[in-house]
């Protein structure tokens, strides 16, 4: 199995990211309407997406930390395959929100960023986490670029593994022979000069390892 390809759309308008999605949508598997995107535009922005790509996953980057069954119903019900929950958050959210998945055939994806402790990771397992996301945070990403160092917080985990940081044309190469399942890539993409064009080069990388 390939690793996929997750475009991550944020801190865009809503014409730039339909643009950057009919640009880019030969290349892409998945399509993620990022949380700054989601702040900005609401559900709306979601249902938009959904009906023009019926047939592509929509990650809705909600990363909820509270009130998670109603902000999972809001980001299903809008037409989202799965939606963030932060892996910091109450075990209670966490479980709420995999609950209301369960009940809607969707999937739910916990966030890492600034999780630190593999104890943690063991009680998101015990939770019946299937679906997480290695994550540099856009303010840390002025310091520190995605590192390799990261995937040792869940190995040894039979976790679905997403990987998200700044990820570009250079750095891809040493993320790749970790094998994650999906590789998340945001302004790369969305701010290259020939999205398409960038988007395919890295398709094809995935492709080839």
């Amino acid at each position: 199995m390939y690793m996929k390809l997750q475009l991550a759309l944020d801190r865009l308008t809503e014409k730039e990211c339909l643009s950057v999605l009919e640009e880019t949508k030969e290349s892409i598997d998945i399509i993620e309407v990022g949380t700054g995107v989601i702040k900005e535009y609401g559900m709306s922005i979601v249902r938009t997406i959904r009906e023009l790509y019926p047939d592509r996953l929509i990650v809705a980057d909600m990363k909820t930390c509270d009130a998670g069954k109603h902000e999972a119903l809001q980001a299903f019900e809008a037409g989202a395959d799965i939606t963030t929950v932060m892996a910091f958050s109450a075990d209670a959210t966490i479980t709420d929100t995999l609950e209301i998945a369960k009940e809607t055939g969707n999937r739910v994806m916990l966030d890492l960023l600034e999780v630190h402790a593999r104890d943690r990771i063991a009680e998101l397992e015990g939770l019946g986490v299937e679906l997480v996301s290695l994550h540099v945070g856009k303010d840390r990403q002025a310091e520190e670029r995605f590192n390799t160092e990261l995937f040792s917080l869940v190995s040894g985990y039979n976790f679905e593994v997403t990987v998200a940081g700044g990820i570009n044309l250079d750095t891809l190469p040493d993320i790749i022979q970790e094998n994650p399942d999906t590789i998340i890539v945001g302004s790369a993409i969305t701010k290259a000069k020939n999205p398409g064009e960038v988007a395919a080069e890295i398709k094809e990388m995935l492709k080839t390892n």
